[in-house]
């Protein structure tokens, strides 16, 4: 019996290994500069199954994102080995980014291919802005809230200005410590309907994609708290 089930689970593994591509990593991890735009990593792997792997469709579903694999090549013999490049494109991203990589392999369903990759990219914060979104509840006091603006960079970076694109909210700067620290007060004009508004933080800082970071003020309804389930009452007779 003992033997049997040693055969059975040799079976189950050597299903598993032919039924793709065996990679190297499933996630890499890339310390970027703030300074570089794109950065690329190389994900390989090895046919290590028993039988051809074609790679019938890759996808890293972000505009972001770019994949290419090594020549272009798509089929792969038993103990062949390629490269798969993923390029990202850093825009306005900051902070610790995860993105995902999708392959296809031979008749992979649509919805779920045979591969899943991670590129986790982590980008320095030069202005930090905590915290990001701000919120009141409809009908509630107008109050206050202030949001914290730290510079994370070798040389001073001032804010120049924030602005708002909703009159229904005041932005008040106020500079704690020139070219490190600052506080934005925001302030909603009235909480009697929901509204939203876009605060631009513009700043001098040298590298162009973080000199200009948003926040977000928003008045909104009551978010209702889950109800516990209630044991039900027995049903008379």
């Amino acid at each position: 019996m003992k033997c049997i089930g040693l055969w059975l689970l040799a079976g189950f593994l050597s299903l598993v290994s032919a039924a793709g591509l065996e990679f190297d990593k499933a996630l890499k991890e890339l310390d970027v500069p703030p300074t570089e735009n794109t950065v690329s990593t190389d994900f390989t792997f090895t046919n290590s199954s028993d039988k051809p792997v074609k790679i019938t469709k890759y996808d890293a579903a972000c505009s972001c994102m770019s994949l290419q694999v090594k020549g272009g090549k798509l089929l792969y013999a038993p103990g062949e080995s390629g490269v798969l490049r993923a390029t990202f494109e850093m825009g306005n991203f900051s902070g610790v980014v995860d993105k995902a990589l999708q392959l296809w392999l031979d008749d992979d369903p649509e919805t779920k291919p045979s591969v899943v990759l991670t590129v986790r990219v982590k980008i320095p914060v030069l202005v930090e802005i905590e915290p990001k979104t701000l919120r009141w509840e409809l009908d509630a006091q107008a109050e206050p809230q202030t949001v914290k603006i730290t510079m994370n960079y070798e040389e001073p970076i001032e804010v120049l200005n924030v602005a708002t694109n909703n009159d229904s909210f005041s932005a008040t700067l106020k500079t704690v410590e020139a070219g490190k620290s600052y506080e934005v007060e925001v302030v909603p004009l009235k909480t009697d309907r929901p509204a939203l508004s876009i605060i631009k933080v513009a700043t001098n800082c040298p590298i162009e994609r973080h000199a200009t970071q948003r926040l977000f003020a928003i008045v909104r309804q009551p978010v209702a708290e889950p109800q516990a389930d209630r044991p039900k009452s027995p049903s008379p007779r």
